[in-house]
């Protein structure tokens, strides 16, 4: 059932354009693809643009932190912490193992018609819904 309370075409147009934008300026600014598993890493182990990946870095804490801030938006984890540190930690090898994670395939690769980057944000999408309905089928949710 799609729930209409959270249909945001305005909003998510902005997000959307502002996303472009950001790719756009750290691409010309470093000439590297704005990946965010590539960023981080390169940030630690990779001394060529680690300023400008601080910045960007940075930028995904500051920039959601100002939006609640103006906003006054509550911001609380109602799921098992536990739950999403593993979470996280599958998340990491699995963008180790292909090769980028959803923002530099999903952003970056399909923008530039990769075949590797197409297949991997499908791969990415059905595996997705496929953990969601075993989850909720589970009880988990």
């Amino acid at each position: 059932m799609i729930d209409l309370n959270n249909f945001t075409p305005f909003s998510s147009l902005i997000g959307g354009l502002i996303i472009g934008f950001s790719v756009i300026l750290y691409l010309y600014t470093t000439g590297k693809l704005a990946g965010i598993s590539g960023i981080f890493a390169n940030t630690i182990t990779n001394s060529n643009n680690r300023f400008a990946n601080i910045l960007f870095l940075l930028g995904l804490i500051i920039g959601p932190s100002i939006y609640l801030l103006i906003n006054n938006a509550n911001f609380e984890i109602k799921k098992s912490i536990p739950l999403i540190i593993v979470g996280g930690f599958l998340v990491g090898f699995g963008t180790k193992l292909g090769s980028g994670c959803t923002s530099g395939h999903g952003v970056c690769g399909i923008s530039r018609l990769s075949v590797r980057s197409i297949v991997a944000t499908l791969l990415f999408v059905i595996i997705a819904m496929i953990t969601v309905f075993v989850l909720q089928k589970i009880g988990i949710h």
